[in-house]
């Protein structure tokens, strides 16, 4: 292979791993019905598993970060994707619910947390100087994709043969991309002796000091970042970003149409059809990210969201109308649009911490979604409908619009000529 062309080889093999990663992505909201009727077990107890498993996928993203700095991206990522084969393949054996918190919601979790989008960053900032967002764009796509190729699979399976062919199925995907990433994944471009594509000089291999110490070097990540106001407007944002997509919409969207008379393979292809407008939204966000204030994209993608979940309870139906599609389209151009914008402002405040610092602001995304997830399960048991999950939502939405435009720039770099130290704490702070 030319080497010139191992950027793009490493981000094609970054993007097949984590649709591999996001087939479990396509199991919870299709399963959820399935599972209660063999097991008797609530919409709050299926929560309560779903909950567990965003916020692992959560808490485990930056110190998964900081352990692909200290023992390699591939040797994580292979070992992830292991675990949500070994976590999705026990389901098969499961007779009580602790056990499927313990499978879906621990060793799942801390599989696909390995491989959140804090490796996304991590890919990115390592073999990208030129069209880093678009980049960033396409490989955040990569978790829609798989979302998309597993959801109508995971759908038809679960009603025609049962959920555990199903879980058998995300096992098996998340298992065969592993030969992929040991063979193909590179670690730096300076290992081939080139620079990151659109880079003029190599950048040197980061010491065995540099990268020592994973749990360390996460926690002080966090602690730095934690005094500064940027990190609390970015993880408040995405932490309602979570909670409107992975644990709302992703987790509860079939069970909600179901409730209005909708079969759940129609529902399925709804819930997949957004997975098809994200992959277009996102790659366009990350296009726009390298030519627009990333503030102001966040800003407008919030309150969109918002405006589409404020009227998506009058959209219901036993059948798919037109207004229901209009929704579709355009909340799956906006679905994880919000991820290229976040990874550049993370990057613009805290320069080479940014990957680390990334994988905190991506754990306050899992753990909104793990409360939505649970607190909507409670909403429907309660209530007897979704519509109060769907109002919050839609509010919350609107609030971190104003969330992402109190982001200042002024913040120094850590790495840039102002802050070379890489201390994260404000200019105004500093003498």
């Amino acid at each position: 292979m030319n080497r010139s062309n191992w950027a793009w080889a490493v981000a094609g093999v970054s993007f097949i791993a984590l649709i591999g990663a996001a087939a479990f992505r396509a199991t919870p909201g299709a399963l959820i019905e399935p599972l209660q009727e063999e097991f008797g077990w609530s919409t709050a107890t299926i929560g309560l598993a779903v909950s567990v498993n965003l916020v692992l996928f959560g808490l485990t993203a930056p110190f998964a970060a900081a352990l692909m700095e200290r023992f390699g991206v591939r040797k994580v990522v292979s070992f992830a994707l292991t675990l949500v084969a070994v976590g999705s393949g026990l389901t098969v054996f499961m007779t009580t619910s602790w056990q499927l918190v313990l499978f879906w919601g621990v060793l799942v979790g801390l599989g696909t947390g390995s491989m959140a989008l804090a490796f996304v960053a991590t890919i990115t900032g390592r073999w990208f100087v030129k069209n880093r967002g678009l980049v960033t764009g396409v490989l955040t796509a990569g978790g829609a994709t798989g979302q998309l190729v597993f959801l109508p699979v995971v759908a038809l399976l679960a009603e025609s043969s049962g959920w555990r062919s199903a879980s058998i199925l995300v096992s098996v995907a998340a298992l065969a991309v592993v030969p992929l990433v040991l063979l193909f994944l590179r670690e730096y471009p300076a290992d081939l002796g080139i620079p990151p594509h659109g880079g003029d000089e190599i950048v040197p291999r980061p010491t065995a000091t540099a990268t020592s110490g994973a749990a360390r070097r996460a926690i002080t990540a966090l602690t730095s970042a934690a005094r500064t106001g940027p990190f609390w407007f970015l993880a408040g944002g995405f932490a309602i970003c979570g909670a409107t997509t992975n644990g709302l919409v992703g987790t509860h969207f079939i069970p909600a149409a179901h409730d209005h008379g909708m079969p759940t393979t129609t529902a399925a292809g709804l819930l997949a059809l957004v997975g098809v407008f994200d992959i277009v939204g996102t790659v366009l966000s990350g296009w726009l990210t390298d030519r627009v204030d990333s503030r102001i994209l966040l800003a407008a993608y919030y309150v969109l969201r918002g405006a589409s979940l404020l009227v998506l309870p009058q959209l219901f139906q036993d059948s798919v109308q037109p207004s229901m599609l209009v929704f579709i389209i355009f909340y799956g151009l906006d679905w994880v649009a919000t991820v290229p914008p976040t990874v550049a402002l993370c990057r613009e405040v805290f320069g080479l911490s940014a990957p680390v610092v990334f994988g905190w602001v991506f754990a306050s995304h899992q753990l909104g979604a793990a409360v939505a997830a649970t607190a909507a399960g409670l909403t429907r048991d309660h209530f007897g409908n979704y519509a109060p999950a769907w109002y919050v939502a839609g509010v919350l939405s609107i609030g971190a619009a104003f969330l992402s435009m109190r982001i200042r720039k002024s913040t120094a770099l850590p790495g840039s000529p102002e802050n070379p130290t890489g201390d994260l704490t404000p200019q105004s702070t500093r003498g």
